[in-house]
């Protein structure tokens, strides 16, 4: 993993209540006291990261854990083909380089800030006996990984399908994950590239940049200030359904 020391911060007090509410909604420590989450954060520092930075690479020393306190990082790797893959999107108070943390072992995957983000890292050497007197957490821990699991199957069944419903499963489960009401419809507030969105579901940019442009012409989805919404998320669920196979 890259150390940059000059953009490694402790914990600020001024922030520090903001941070100990955004890491307590998540699944992890939610059941922690006040104290025991300043315990977490005193454990912690902050780095910064630029819009398309690297975070870290596949096969990086993985010395432990990280907190997205703001902005959102793309966990994937580079198949045999060359092609770039992407696994999934990290928001703000979710956790990601969980297997490293537990084995330390090397990272197996890329991670990318997508747009500039401020991130909690936690070494762990000092996470380790925190679980150890936390049972809990670590219970929670693997509740978390099989959840990761669940999602890599669902994403090699779903590789099975065609463009438009694999395309459409995508925009649906980022929606679930980032995506706010509007009058306009459902807008994922998470900013992808049609690249970034090719590597989620395992297509070219062109690809996804052609069905896009169909979607957008029957009105189904629409471009506002770079951020994609979901006109009729209903309508559009049909769309993810694979189509019935003909006998």
């Amino acid at each position: 993993m890259r150390v940059r020391k000059a953009e490694e911060n402790a914990v600020q007090h001024g922030s520090w209540e903001s941070r100990r509410a955004l890491i307590a909604r998540n699944f992890l420590f939610a059941n922690l006291t006040a104290g025991e989450l300043d315990k977490v954060l005193a454990l912690a520092r902050v780095t910064r990261y630029a819009a398309r930075e690297v975070v870290w690479r596949k096969g990086d020393y993985g010395n432990g854990m990280m907190a997205v306190l703001a902005g959102h990082v793309k966990l994937g790797a580079r198949a045999a083909s060359g092609r770039e893959l992407a696994f999934g999107i990290v928001k703000p108070g979710e956790i990601f380089g969980e297997i490293a943390l537990l084995d330390g072992q090397a990272r197996s995957v890329d991670a990318t800030a997508l747009d500039a983000c401020e991130i909690l890292f936690i070494d762990r050497r000092d996470f380790i006996p925190f679980l150890a007197g936390h049972p809990d957490i670590a219970i929670r821990l693997m509740t978390t990984l099989c959840a990761r699991l669940r999602r890599t199957g669902q994403k090699v069944e779903d590789s099975a399908l065609g463009l438009a419903p694999r395309l459409a499963r995508s925009l649906l489960q980022l929606a679930d994950h980032h995506g706010r009401s509007s009058p306009e419809g459902l807008r994922i507030e998470c900013r992808l590239s049609q690249r970034d969105l090719g590597q989620l579901i395992g297509m070219s940019r062109e690809s996804v940049n052609k069905q896009l442009g169909r979607w957008r012409r029957q009105g189904l989805i629409a471009f506002e200030h770079r951020v994609l919404v979901i006109r009729d998320p209903g309508l559009f669920r049909h769309l993810a359904e694979p189509a019935p196979a003909i006998n």
